[in-house]
């Protein structure tokens, strides 16, 4: 893993880079300062010596005397940088030159003031010769650079080793500056870093200073105190929270054995009165019956009907009591296999009409089966009672996967609902026909959705007046589930 750069390793490299980049640049300056001053000393110096090369030679132009021009440039000699000296005369001829029979390397044009030129390598200097105002000839002097060369190298070493010296006492000075600035956010990190692995907010860091960094510091302090303070108001609540839900689960232990005791009085102390209630209706038919007119035999009709009612209303309460409490299997059902069986206790029952069914391929799902068989058989139920005013009763079932849940659905083409009352549908004794046209308790769709709910699914439904109803629910789907292939139920 690459390791992490140091503030203090930061700030030093941000020093020595700055303190390096002008010493840099200020040597260059001074490199670059000295060449031209230098190049233009030599230049003034080699002009002056062609001045006065060009005095002398004026008599052996005038006079036309080779050997004395020759003599008076011989006097360079003693010049180790003097590469060449040469004289003209004015129609541009070659009167003499030293060493002798040296040539300058290029045409020399007639030149009637004094110029030099630089090379890469020498540098040229071009003086007429006059006497009198009157222009002779033109002396040609060149040179070469090594004093320049060597002065350069000289100069650059000086610099370099000053420029050395500097950031050998820059780092050290960085080094000890850093401390001022790299301590204190240094003893930061490790309170933060401890804060951070142990969780500990009573740690603080020292200030070192009452700059920004000493401000810092001190923020982050208040905030570690202000964060210890609510950690500890959150453990206190914790503590609270805990004993309160003992408490509370408590209680609801003491609930549940109280329902359960409720049930066991529902179960037995008033199925009773309706046993008896059921059993003397009967007797007392069977005894005055023929002594009854069509009124007292209405109510005593009225009586076993009620009694009846009553008894399912009971069984459907205890059951829906019992779905909120009864422990859930997980197994693998198939729902083409339930409605099949579904199908076949109905078509037993010769009471109902015929119907047409359309059942779509149904998926294998996981849940209780119990649980999961009592929703299909309400809903089924539901369609087949609520479709039975129809010539032709049509019910459909059929189930589609949508993203991580499967949904099935149970339609069919009966008296509907109002969809502005389909809130009320899954309520507790929530009906929305009165109990002369459809029997029923009002508890099997409230069962369904207590149902689905415990499985992680959810319940609604869509309908319109006399335009039939549809009831979906949606079941989480099962990576172990998902590798059964959907299939017709029989």
């Amino acid at each position: 893993m690459k390791r992490a750069t140091t503030i203090r390793r930061k700030l030093i490299t941000a020093m020595m880079l700055t303190s390096t980049t002008v010493l840099l640049i200020i040597g260059a300056v001074l490199v670059l300062y000295d060449v031209v001053s230098f190049r233009r000393e030599l230049a003034t110096a080699l002009t002056t010596r062609a001045q006065i090369l060009a005095a002398n030679s004026t008599a052996a132009l005038a006079f036309e005397n080779p050997d004395d021009a020759r003599q008076t440039l011989g006097a360079l000699k003693s010049d180790p940088s003097l590469v060449l000296s040469a004289l003209y005369d004015r129609d541009g001829r070659l009167f003499a030159s030293y060493p002798d029979g040296a040539t300058p390397r290029a045409s020399i044009a007639s030149a009637h003031v004094p110029e030099f030129t630089f090379g890469p390598s020498r540098l040229v200097v071009l003086q007429p010769v006059i006497q009198d105002g009157r222009w002779l000839g033109t002396l040609y002097l060149e040179s070469d650079l090594r004093a320049l060369d060597t002065r350069l190298r000289l100069f650059v070493l000086v610099v370099l080793l000053a420029v050395a010296g500097s950031v050998a006492v820059a780092f050290a000075l960085a080094n000890w500056l850093q401390n001022g600035i790299a301590r204190p956010v240094r003893a930061l990190a490790e309170a933060a870093r401890r804060v951070s692995q142990d969780k500990d907010y009573s740690v603080r860091a020292q200030a070192m200073s009452d700059d920004e960094l000493g401000l810092l510091t001190g923020a982050f302090n208040d905030m570690l105190g202000a964060i210890q303070e609510r950690d500890a108001a959150l453990g206190q609540l914790n503590t609270d929270l805990e004993r309160r839900v003992k408490a509370r689960t408590a209680e609801l232990e003491a609930l549940n054995r109280e329902l359960e005791a409720f049930s066991y009085s529902v179960s037995h102390d008033l199925r009773a009165p309706l046993r008896h209630i059921n059993g003397f209706a009967a007797l007392l038919r069977d005894h005055i019956e023929q002594h009854l007119d069509d009124k007292g035999r209405h109510y005593l009709g009225h009586i076993s009907d009620s009694a009846r009612k009553m008894g399912q209303l009971i069984d459907d309460l205890l059951m829906f009591s019992r779905m909120g409490r009864q422990t859930m299997g997980s197994s693998e059902v198939d729902l083409a296999a339930l409605v099949a069986d579904l199908r076949g206790a109905h078509n037993a029952d010769a009471t109902h009409k015929a119907i047409v069914w359309h059942v779509r391929p149904l998926p294998v799902v996981h849940g209780d089966p119990a649980m999961l068989r009592l929703v299909l058989m309400n809903l089924i139920s539901n369609a087949i009672k609520y479709s039975s005013t129809q010539a032709t009763p049509e019910i459909t079932i059929a189930a589609e996967e949508t993203g991580d849940e499967v949904v099935i659905r149970v339609a069919d083409n009966g008296v509907g609902f109002d969809m502005a009352y389909a809130s009320k549908l899954f309520g507790v004794f929530q009906r929305l026909h009165r109990p002369e046209e459809f029997e029923g308790t009002g508890i099997g769709l409230a069962n369904v959705r207590r149902i689905v709910q415990r499985h992680g699914g959810r319940t609604w439904a869509e309908g319109e007046v006399d335009q039939g109803a549809t009831f979906f629910f949606s079941l989480p789907r099962d990576a172990r589930a998902e590798s059964h292939k959907p299939r017709e139920a029989a």
